[in-house]
């Protein structure tokens, strides 16, 4: 009887083991979706903050191009008030629209290519789109990965009651994939 007990203490400490090294992997993950999407967030506030420079350089050499601004400043907006990973996906969606819209606008005006303002904020926001493409990659290929480890057996017997769910992707649907095509 004694060996019997023995057995049933050590399943029970190696499952205890067990539950407690996938919680803590769990928590890896999560805290790793967490991180990558802070750093998609911080070079949508980078950018977001380069715009109304960007716009006000703008403004002086296009002044009948006012709904492109405009459609710029609103998709802007958006994007700085939305709050949840979906919300901002379609509001950085519709802004990198915008603001394919404005840079094919300002193809038009060689004055304005040629603004050295114009033109350092068009490489920083070059870079900045750079850094986001990467930083959306890495948060997708980590959400990828935790929800992949939340739905695997045994994981998922028991993910759920620890609290454990999917998290959404970045990701573009329909009209935001679309090439933005400028008739001057």
């Amino acid at each position: 009887m004694d060996l019997w007990l023995w057995i049933a203490i050590a399943v029970v400490v190696v499952f205890l083991l067990w539950l407690w090294g996938m919680y803590n992997r769990l928590i890896r993950l999560k805290n790793r979706v967490e991180n990558g999407w802070s750093q998609i967030d911080v070079q949508l506030k980078r950018r977001a903050d380069l715009i109304p420079n960007l716009v006000k350089t703008v403004k002086g050499y296009v002044k009948h191009e006012k709904t492109v601004l405009e459609n710029v400043t609103k998709a802007r907006s958006a994007l700085v008030s939305a709050k949840n990973v979906p919300s901002k996906a379609k509001a950085e969606n519709q802004l990198t629209g915008a603001l394919k819209t404005l840079f094919a606008v300002a193809e038009a005006y060689p004055d304005l290519k040629a603004n050295e303002n114009f033109k350092m904020l068009q490489e920083e926001l070059a870079g900045t789109e750079n850094k986001i493409s990467y930083a959306r990659q890495f948060y997708n290929d980590t959400v990828m990965r935790f929800n992949q480890t939340i739905e695997v057996f045994p994981t998922k017997m028991f993910a759920k009651n620890l609290g454990f769910g999917r998290k959404p992707f970045f990701e573009t649907k329909g009209k935001d994939r679309e090439v933005v095509e400028v008739d001057l």
